[in-house]
């Protein structure tokens, strides 16, 4: 059973933000006490969190799909809907943020670190909030607006000051196991480390990661074997450890070819030219491994290598590599930038932003692109007439007629407005007033010429009670 996950692919889903309310104040002897519907709840966020607790991305590989609540909707008596829940989900520290493109969207590495994944929509504003000096008793309220939905890439580089590379059974795992606590499966046949193993070393004052990458073979950068999978798992590391098997039973191997065999794939793989190497020849408690690292240290030293002998089975070596590494990242430690707490600047995202766009596609419709105008349109509830009326007062005051017209677009002409996989289409009319002055009963807008049945049908009961009432009055002489 697969116990560790480093790749997923994870589908979020923010909560929907509630509807707002119409509502009107009824209390005794006061039969229109005013608009009184209440706005609706926000969505619930998602957001990642580092957390270093966790090792794996496993939970999410079993559970892909991952959703936060939705607002409540408002409610009379000017009560506001609940916001939604945010969800946290925790991931692992050096975990890669990117889309379904392979852009990269946060690098999440620290304790606490955050990323939201998915921002919840926005509630609607009820009836209350809606009103004003010309339109005092709204009989339309504004619609929540749906959560931000999308599919993301989560990646694991392991965070680690060292990284161990080599050939399959090359002894890497030996060496991990008795540098540190840690206990990797430990075989003689290839390809016993499937998953990186991470352990912990004191060397004196310092302490430091170390990671044991399943082994590469020639091609690893280009995907054979195990490399390219967890290629990535050493792309962190201060310093690479080049692992050289000196009793292999391979007759066509040596560890100097294997040794430039492992440098051509991490050039390939690209990134970590910049990182110190050093060559450890292990397995020199075998008689002929001692021979064969006596023989070929010195053509590894003139080529600049820092070579260490050792053995794990021995236990020789250990306290010189150890202390070794320690020194190296040290080094590599002083080196970086003294980490300054970044101040928190807070840049909100302008609100009334009117920048929109109005342009002829190819198939004669007006697309109009805009934060502003897909909101509305979002928010609106088109089964209401006067909620339709509204917004084409809001579009005609922020310019969009004009531009139209601009544009080259007359009265009929289709126009779009959002992306369009979720647009809304209508045939344009130009609205040569705008404004409360024209609406007529509560829900209803004249300036629209579309019937609405409902209305036409309790219109004409109302006309036939009337009519059976005055044959009545007719018949009756009393």
């Amino acid at each position: 059973m697969t116990t560790f996950v480093d790749r997923v692919e994870l589908h979020v889903a923010a909560g929907n933000g509630g509807h707002g309310c119409a509502s009107v104040h009824r209390e005794k002897f006061k039969p229109l006490g005013g608009p009184d519907g209440g706005n609706g709840g926000r969505g619930g966020d998602v957001t990642l969190v580092v957390d270093q607790d966790i090792t794996t991305l496993l939970d999410y590989h079993h559970s892909p799909h991952r959703k936060a609540t939705n607002g409540q909707p408002g409610a009379g008596d000017h009560r506001s809907g609940k916001d939604g829940q945010d969800l946290v989900l925790l991931v692992p520290d050096g975990t890669v943020v990117l889309d379904r493109s392979g852009n990269v969207l946060a690098d999440l590495v620290g304790q606490g670190t955050t990323f939201v994944a998915g921002q919840g929509g926005r509630g609607g504003l009820g009836n209350a909030a809606l009103a004003s000096a010309r339109r005092k008793a709204p009989g339309f309220a504004l619609l929540g607006e749906p959560g931000e939905a999308r599919d993301i890439v989560l990646e694991l580089k392991t965070v680690a000051d060292v990284a161990l590379v080599g050939y399959p059974s090359a002894g890497k795992s030996s060496l991990i196991s008795v540098l540190s606590a840690a206990k990797p499966k430990i075989a003689d046949y290839p390809f016993t480390t499937l998953v990186p193993n991470l352990g912990v070393v004191t060397a004196g004052s310092t302490v430091y990661t170390i990671a044991d990458v399943p082994g590469l073979i020639p091609g690893a950068s280009q995907g054979r074997g195990l490399g390219l999978e967890f290629l990535r798992h050493v792309e962190r590391c201060s310093v690479l450890v080049h692992v050289l098997d000196t009793a292999t039973l391979e007759s066509d191997r040596d560890p100097v070819s294997d040794l430039d065999m492992i440098e051509e794939e991490l050039k390939q793989y690209g990134g970590l030219e910049d990182r110190p190497r050093i060559v450890v020849l292990n397995k020199i408690d075998i008689p002929d491994g001692q021979d064969l690292a006596d023989m070929i240290r010195p053509d590894l030293e003139a080529r600049g290598y820092r070579v260490f002998e050792a053995s794990a089975v021995a236990r020789t070596g250990l306290k010189e590599l150890s202390f070794a590494l320690a020194g190296v990242i040290a080094e590599a430690r002083a080196a970086k930038p003294v980490e300054v707490a970044t101040r928190i600047v807070i840049r909100p995202k302008a609100v009334d932003d009117a920048g929109f766009t109005v342009t002829l596609e190819e198939d004669g419709i007006y697309r109009v692109r805009g934060e502003k105008p897909e909101r509305w349109v979002r928010q609106t509830d088109f089964n209401n007439d006067e909620a339709v009326g509204y917004l084409a007062d809001r579009l005609n005051r922020l310019g969009v007629e004009d531009q139209l017209m601009k544009a080259g677009a007359r009265a009929g002409d289709g126009v779009a407005i959002g992306a369009e996989d979720n647009a809304v289409v209508f045939d344009w009319e130009p609205t040569m007033a705008a404004g409360a002055e024209m609406l007529g009963r509560r829900g209803e807008d004249h300036r629209l010429e579309a019937p609405r049945p409902a209305a036409q049908r309790r219109r004409d009961r109302e006309s036939e009670r009337d009519e059976v009432q005055r044959e009545f009055d007719d018949f009756n002489p009393f």
